[in-house]
């Protein structure tokens, strides 16, 4: 009698240990389960984030070279030079100065050496201011032709107008400098000449 109730007990114990068991396991595969669905949830927000993160790089990048491509194109364009910049009429105006003024000066310096009236050092001087304005109105003719040139200069259509008009004042001042000095060297020579004739007028009066 005793026996059976031994093993009844044993019986009814190992049936509530595996129980137990059992219960245990189930919770455990439980936590699993949700600890796995945790992990595809950060995964699918970290892909997400991906997602959005590579989205704007790309859009900011597409932005980015769009807008470096309409740069370049608005610096090339300004590289261009228009036809109303190369057929604008004062590039033909400060090519026809520059003209006149290499005549002039060749015309007056040629009077004045010729003349007798001027020593060597006052030849000397006045070659050396026609010189210096040749070199000035050089550089006009090279600021304007970098001005009309292409792939030379940054600049738009007004800006290279408006050094086109400052060159030419340039050479327009060398051209009225240029004449007033060639006045002034001829009054002198003519003064020379006036004052020559009144000496010469002089001694055929006494002789």
């Amino acid at each position: 009698m005793k026996t059976r109730i031994f093993v009844l007990c044993c019986v009814i114990l190992l049936s509530t240990v595996q129980t137990k068991a059992q219960a245990t396991e189930l919770a455990q595969l439980a936590l699993n389960i949700e600890k796995l669905a945790q992990f595809k949830q950060i995964l699918a927000d970290l892909k997400k984030g991906y997602e959005i993160l590579s989205g704007g790089y790309k859009t900011i990048k597409d932005l980015s070279e769009g807008n470096f491509n309409l740069h370049k194109a608005f610096l090339d364009g300004l590289l261009e030079v228009s036809p109303t910049v190369k057929k604008y009429k004062r590039v033909a105006d400060i090519v026809d100065y520059q003209l006149q003024l290499v005549k002039e000066y060749k015309s007056a310096f040629s009077r004045f050496q010729n003349g007798g009236w001027f020593n060597a050092d006052e030849l000397s001087y006045i070659n050396d201011v026609y010189s210096n304005l040749f070199t000035l109105s050089l550089k006009n003719l090279d600021d304007l032709l970098t001005v009309i040139t292409a792939k030379k200069l940054r600049m738009s259509d007004d800006e290279r107008l408006s050094t086109i008009d400052k060159i030419f004042e340039d050479m327009q001042d060398k051209l009225v400098f240029l004449r007033s000095f060639n006045g002034s060297t001829s009054l002198l020579m003519g003064q020379r000449i006036k004052e020559a004739k009144e000496v010469q007028g002089m001694q055929d009066y006494y002789k």
